[in-house]
């Protein structure tokens, strides 16, 4: 198995990409952007992965973003389609945009 294979990868059509150092960090600049672009606390949960996609039309590398708000403990999913790497601060929707990324409890997605 390679650094960028999931275990069990061989059914699966999403899964992460990378597990490095450099990565980790693009991970974490990400996440504090995203952090201090839609207002969130320390104690609100955010997550932020980069994924690669196997199904037709999906792009083959995507970074998703996810968090939850205490206010109505409410879920909120982003994606942006380029690798993690390559995510800047104009890859963000405006702040003011925080309650329409708001998904309901019906939505399904297998990247989180």
């Amino acid at each position: 198995m390679t650094e960028n294979e999931t275990p069990g990868s061989g059914g699966w059509q999403l899964g992460p990409v990378r597990r490095n150092a450099a990565n980790r960090e693009h991970i974490r600049r990400v996440r504090e952007m995203a952090r201090e672009r839609f207002r969130l606390s320390d104690e609100e949960t955010l997550t932020v992965v980069e994924v690669e996609c196997a199904l037709p039309g999906c792009p083959p590398v995507e970074t998703v973003i996810v968090f939850w708000t205490q206010a109505g403990n409410q879920r909120h999913h982003y994606k942006v389609f380029k690798p993690v790497g390559e995510v800047t601060a104009k890859d963000l929707p405006p702040w003011w945009m925080k309650d329409a990324l708001a998904v309901s409890d019906e939505f399904a997605c297998s990247c989180c």
